[in-house]
């Protein structure tokens, strides 16, 4: 008989809440973004539960009308170095854009955090889709969509070239005949592209899990077939199970298109749980969380992905205007998510925001039906696994306590961890050397 499939989470650290409204639960901390010691709570307690990794999300810009967490909060390799220090298992993904940073630098930040964790570090890879964010990097302007992902492949060609800089036994340290590294494993890059050029090599050696597990977004044309192709990890967003599934089989096509084992990549939607002993209290909690949000903030909220347009212009209880322009070159896939549900559904702008501000999906109810919830969509194939995010205080203790033993009675779900490396976690092989494997491959010949 074979074994069940087991169910892969991840925890949002998200401070103050992902919403614009969070903050003003009465129990809530409005300076969660920025305190050490609330983090470090909620990733000890993800680990307890065996959580596979914490994952951060970031922006390089913002107004006066982006959300709470984002207008004060930690750069995120820095909060996950000092939680690899309070930590041991867990692993621990930064958001970091290909668009405006040196793959040099990148490759050292994210080959240190691989080291001072003992191989836990993740990278998820953006490319920005904030317009005035190349304000804050003197540019004069943003790169168009398409380029973008262009730059991201070349980029990521550039670390990931880096971080086989030194083969695995390259450094002897024989102290009796002094000879520290055996030069002849130490390679130099040489990269020359479209957007680079990197000499390399990186003054840095691989981890125990070789190097970061590489996470993406990608949900537009572009950025499915660089996550299909480049990434060991998907984090998404869905509604409801069959956009879920429909994704999920597109991806999992793609990647075996591209000469990948499809069991190798991991699709994780992000879900918001909201759980009661019973459905009327999980109601009851739900529509507690919604009525933190007003409509000036869901408003807001649906700006972000249209390029931080502003729908207070616009009638709110008018059809829902015709603005895809402004997501083009913005975040193209939620943007025209958005559009397309407006239309289909004839919302107005009113009801269009606070649908996607607070959506009501599968994960509001008991404990038992928030796990019936998760399994169906492991079973039948709408997800790997789920990126927990919590939008009320507390929220996230009440999920371990109640809902993650329910899954490891199930058994999909672990009840210890496999390994040390995040790698190990997951249950995906340390890639080989790239110099290593050449060496082999020509004495082979």
């Amino acid at each position: 008989m074979s074994a069940k499939r087991q169910l892969k989470l991840g925890f949002m650290l998200h401070g103050v809440g992902m919403g614009w409204g969070d903050w003003r639960h009465p129990d809530a901390e409005p300076n969660a973004s920025t305190n050490f010691a609330y983090y470090r709570k909620q990733a000890q307690l993800a680990e307890a539960a065996k959580f596979d990794f914490l994952f951060v999300a970031d922006s390089v810009f913002i107004t006066e009308k982006s959300s709470p967490h984002y207008l004060n909060r930690f750069e995120p390799l820095t909060i996950l170095s000092a939680l690899a220090g309070a930590t041991s298992h867990i692993g621990l993904v930064a958001t970091l854009t290909a668009s405006y940073s040196e793959p040099f630098n990148v490759a050292r930040q994210f080959a240190s955090l691989d080291h001072i964790s003992g191989g836990r570090a993740g990278w998820n890879v953006v490319t920005s889709w904030l317009e005035g964010s190349a304000e804050n990097y003197s540019k004069s302007k943003h790169l168009a969509h398409d380029t973008r992902y262009r730059l991201a492949g070349e980029y990521l060609d550039v670390v990931q070239g880096l971080w086989d800089s030194w083969e695995d036994d390259a450094l002897v340290h024989d102290k009796q005949s002094g000879v520290f590294f055996d030069p002849t494993k130490l390679h130099t890059l040489n990269h020359k592209g479209e957007f680079f050029q990197v000499k390399g090599p990186l003054n840095i050696a691989r981890s125990a899990q070789g190097q970061p597990v590489i996470f993406q977004a990608g949900a537009s044309e572009d950025g499915k077939n660089f996550a299909a192709r480049r990434s060991d990890a998907i984090f998404v967003h869905h509604e409801n199970i069959d956009d879920g599934k429909t994704y999920y089989q597109d991806i999992k096509t793609r990647a075996a298109a591209f000469g990948r084992d499809p069991d190798q990549l991991f699709i994780l939607p992000g879900i918001r749980p909201v759980i009661g002993s019973t459905e009327e209290e999980a109601e009851r909690k739900y529509q507690e969380f919604a009525n933190l949000t007003s409509i000036e903030n869901a408003l807001s909220m649906l700006g972000r992905p249209f390029n931080d347009y502003d729908f207070l212009q616009h009638d709110l209880d008018a059809p829902f205007p015709d603005v895809g322009a402004h997501g083009a070159n913005s975040n193209q896939s939620t943007s025209g998510k958005i559009l397309a549900v407006a239309r289909a559904e004839n919302l107005t702008l009113r009801q269009t925001a606070l649908r996607f501000a607070t959506p009501r999906t599968d994960f509001v109810g008991t404990p038992v039906q928030v796990a019936d919830a998760l399994q169906r969509w492991l079973e039948e194939r709408g997800s790997d696994g789920f990126v927990v995010n919590v939008s009320l205080p507390r929220e996230l203790e009440v999920f371990v306590e109640t809902v993650v033993p329910i899954l490891q009675e199930r058994g999909i779900y672990r009840t210890e961890y496999e390994g040390e490396t995040f790698r190990e976690s997951l249950g995906i092989p340390a890639p080989a050397n790239r110099y290593s494997h050449a060496q082999i491959a020509d004495a082979a010949e």
